[in-house]
């Protein structure tokens, strides 16, 4: 490997120098500190991926097999580790296939910059071949798209680029950059990055009255809770979260997306909010007096019907977005800005607290959980095996710190509920979108982010073979994942949902999957498959300590239903702990 100091030198001979445009693309990048890049080469950016070849020893490039598979990477990249993730793709059905995970990130406000290829600049327009209209398509689902037709644009557009895609409410930009602009020789004089937009103002100016009357309400409130989500993480403001909750004394609940940013066996932790959350937070978040809502937007699956949400709380909502505030829920006071400058100026103001009455109804709640439902899920009598209960043996073993990366699904519900974190970032999901076949290129992606963590890819028996093809990308470039799949031979949250609600109808949800061992096999990567209790925890240890990837397969019951479940239509207060009670 290079020296930084040699690695250094080689962009300086660049400066003052004749470069294509494909060249300054990746000088570019040099000078934002990215590392690794997850693409696909094709006709109309192959002037780049040329150019590549002699930034091999600079920037490393992940053959990807599909391209959602590779926006999925640089998802998983930047959450794991709060970097911007890169992607490269062609233009046509390689830019269209990046639209998914393009709309995952924005929902889920993921920093990714997407460099696709496009066609030269004289036959835009043409319909000529493998050109599609990138941009219009993107336009509603990135944080900013930009077409470069002069190389001379590149260097300052890609500053922008990563300037956007980071700063503020992260998101996704897509630069879309024709061919012959790739091509283009331009005089290169550097790369300054971007700071400032004239147009654009990433954090809002803190409002210091809104501070104060925030503080006035949380001081006088009986009844205070906070709920978060990943506006936390994102902000980098976990140690200021702790500071502001233990400070106040204030029960919190996290969403998905907020999961991880405070250790899940916090004192003041009283779990997750949401359709399959917890039972106290989501009934008692209609009993409290004042609801702080941080980094978070008020989801539906987190609401509920909103006519029949905290109608009886003072709201105070921080987000650095303020088109989230007033969105969904009116906030009695709204306080704009970043919560990692925030949280501070409202810990100062507010009283050292503590409410063990309302703690105590949160963990009557939780007594009350335990016993309908987390009893028979964690530890169950039947013969067949329970998600939760392979999820609860796998904390046994992990110990909280291992990186936890799921699909969407019952198994997804379930790892949110009872996976233990100890660390920020250890969560990674598609939260927003809900996107099947996420899990495995994503874990891709955080295993290059954070290296040295425990990478664990939990995901259902359906959403795997969305994206099974990534398990060529693990069997090239060998990043060590452990790809645990719990298969119930269903879809199983359609088929919850037919079965509570539509009579039993269960309309094309029983799936047929290959062997799964199998077909791992075929890619060089080892693994087995268990259906008895006596086989988990060995089974479990043995993905654990194997040096590389493996993938176990875990076959669980058919029919189990995950509950807790606020039924859509219902109001947070109306959570049924099981079918009887629907």
């Amino acid at each position: 490997m290079e020296t930084l100091e040699l690695k250094k030198q080689k962009t300086e001979e660049v400066k003052s120098k004749s470069i294509s445009g494909s060249a300054a693309v990746l000088e570019a990048f040099l000078a934002e500190g990215v590392d690794t890049i997850f693409g696909y080469p094709g006709g109309a950016i192959m002037p780049i991926y040329d150019a590549l070849y002699d930034y091999n020893d600079r920037l490393k490039h992940i053959l990807v097999r599909h391209e959602q598979g590779a926006i999925h990477a640089a998802q998983g990249y930047a959450r794991a580790s709060g970097k911007t993730g890169v992607v490269f793709a062609t233009s046509g059905p390689a830019a269209t296939n990046l639209v998914t995970g393009l709309a995952d990130a924005m929902i889920d406000s993921t920093p990714v910059v997407c460099v696709t290829g496009q066609v030269f600049a004289h036959l835009l327009g043409t319909d000529a071949f493998q050109e599609t209209d990138v941009i219009n398509i993107t336009t509603p689902i990135t944080k900013w798209n930009y077409q470069v037709t002069d190389a001379k644009e590149i260097p300052s557009v890609l500053a922008k680029a990563f300037h956007i895609a980071g700063t503020g409410r992260p998101g996704p930009v897509l630069i879309d950059i024709t061919k012959n602009a790739q091509l283009q020789m331009i005089e290169y004089s550097g790369y300054e990055k971007c700071t400032h937009i004239r147009s654009y103002r990433p954090k809002p100016i803190v409002r210091k009255e809104y501070i104060e009357e925030a503080a006035k309400l949380i001081n006088e409130a009986k009844k205070p809770f906070v709920i978060f989500g990943q506006g936390v993480i994102l902000g980098k403001a976990e140690k200021e979260f702790i500071k502001f909750i233990e400070k106040g004394g204030l029960p919190a609940a996290w969403t998905i997306m907020g999961m991880s940013a405070i250790p899940t066996n916090h004192p003041l932790a009283v779990g997750m909010l949401g359709m399959h959350g917890n039972y106290g937070p989501n009934l008692l978040t209609n009993e409290c007096d004042v609801l702080i809502a941080v980094g978070m937007r008020f989801d539906d699956r987190v609401t509920g019907r909103l006519d029949k949400y905290a109608k009886q709380a003072k709201v105070i909502h921080l987000d650095i977005d303020p088109a989230e505030i007033d969105k969904n829920v009116k906030a009695t006071v709204g306080v704009w800005g970043d919560c990692k400058e925030t949280l501070p100026l409202l810990t100062e103001l507010i009283q050292q607290k503590v409410y063990p009455q309302w703690l105590k109804q949160f963990k009557d709640c939780t007594t009350k959980e335990e016993d309908k439902v987390i009893k028979d899920e964690l530890n169950p009598t039947g013969d067949t095996l329970t998600m939760g209960e392979v999820i609860n043996t796998l904390n046994g073993l992990t110990g909280g710190d291992a990186i936890v990366v799921t699909d969407v699904g019952q198994h997804q519900m379930v790892a949110c509920r009872y996976a233990h974190m100890n660390q920020s970032k250890s969560n990674i999901t598609s939260g927003g979108l809900g996107t099947m076949g996420f899990a495995l290129p994503a874990a891709i992606g955080a295993k290059y982010g954070a290296p040295d963590r425990t990478v664990v890819a939990i995901i259902g028996d359906g959403g795997v073979q969305m994206t099974i093809q990534e398990l060529g990308t693990i069997m090239q470039f060998k990043p060590d994942v452990k790809i645990l799949i719990l298969n119930n031979s269903f879809l199983g949250m359609v088929r919850q949902w037919q079965e509570l609600f539509h009579q039993n109808r269960y309309s094309f949800v029983d799936i047929t999957s290959p062997d799964f061992v199998q077909v791992a096999k075929g890619y060089y990567i080892d693994g087995q498959s268990i259906n008895e209790r006596s086989k988990l925890k060995g089974a479990l240890q043995t993905m654990l300590n194997h040096k590389g990837s493996y993938l176990l397969e875990v076959k669980v019951g058919k029919e189990n239903n995950v509950f807790p479940m606020v039924p859509q239509g219902r109001g947070v207060a109306e959570i049924v702990l099981g079918k009887d009670e629907l």
